[in-house]
């Protein structure tokens, strides 16, 4: 059985999917492996739902529900681990809706998450994440949203932080902030889903039991970052939700749900 499995290459998911990818973990599934932004594979997963399995930012998967399910191993869930709005220079609240603020994606959390905070602000321009902060450095943008890697060496730029778009969900809703999961077709036979799922979480399992192994796979994509920042980024973003979502996170989720459908998004 070959099936299409899509991530993105940070920390936290190379270190997920590590042991299943490269079968540290027995299984009897063949796994066509994509790389990608985590934008990249919501515009993909939107344009033909042509992923088995797929990392999906939790505001993209909203508007796809009637095509995935979402599992509950493998996501980027908690508190204290959302996106931050940055800029040069401190700004009044009048130059930040002039804008324009950089996003890393109209279908991200992380743009959600904005909206909710900010719902004046409409200057956006979508930018790949990994361009933010340049694009604000040398002006082109005012502000921007950042995530990742980023929420840890943007003040080594003399960065300035304006909010952290995580803590003002957490402030207002009480609820943990559901970033990102995996997704899987819901066509799929459902002993299917099961496995895979409990796949998933045994790849966590292992990894965690074996911090060094993933190492090698972590690296060879993480764009040079420093190890110490891809600690961090694996501490921050590899919880008790990526293991299990439970009560909590699936709260959250339904919780970002009902608040799309209460403003007519989805």
């Amino acid at each position: 059985m070959k099936l299409s499995l899509a991530f993105s290459p940070c920390p936290n998911d190379t270190y997920i999917f590590d042991a299943l990818v490269h079968n540290r973990i027995d299984h009897n599934i063949e796994f066509d492996i994509t790389l990608a932004d985590v934008e990249q594979l919501n515009k993909l997963s939107f344009d033909d739902q042509k992923f088995d399995v797929v990392k999906l930012s939790f505001h993209a998967w909203a508007h796809m529900l009637d095509y995935y399910q979402m599992m509950s191993s493998g996501g980027a869930l908690g508190f204290g681990v959302g996106p931050l709005l940055i800029s040069k220079k401190p700004l009044t609240m009048q130059e930040l809706l002039k804008g324009p603020v950089a996003i890393p994606g109209q279908w991200t959390t992380a743009h959600f998450l904005l909206k909710h905070a900010y719902p004046k602000l409409e200057n956006k321009v979508e930018l790949l994440f990994a361009d933010i902060e340049s694009s604000v450095l040398n002006g082109e943008c005012a502000a921007g949203v950042i995530i990742h890697e980023n929420r840890f060496t943007y003040h080594e730029r003399g960065l300035h932080k304006i909010a952290d778009l995580g803590y003002e969900w957490e402030q207002s809703t009480g609820m943990a902030i559901p970033l990102g999961g995996i997704a899987v077709r819901r066509e799929l036979p459902e002993q299917l889903k099961l496995k895979i799922q409990s796949l998933i979480r045994k790849s966590i399992e292992f990894a965690n039991a074996n911090p060094t192994a993933s190492q090698p796979y972590v690296s060879a994509h993480s764009q040079e970052m420093h190890p110490e920042v891809i600690k961090k980024h694996i501490d921050l973003y590899v919880n008790e939700y990526s293991i299990d979502l439970g009560e909590k996170g699936r709260s959250a989720g339904n919780y970002m749900l009902n608040d799309l459908k209460e403003k007519k998004i989805i």
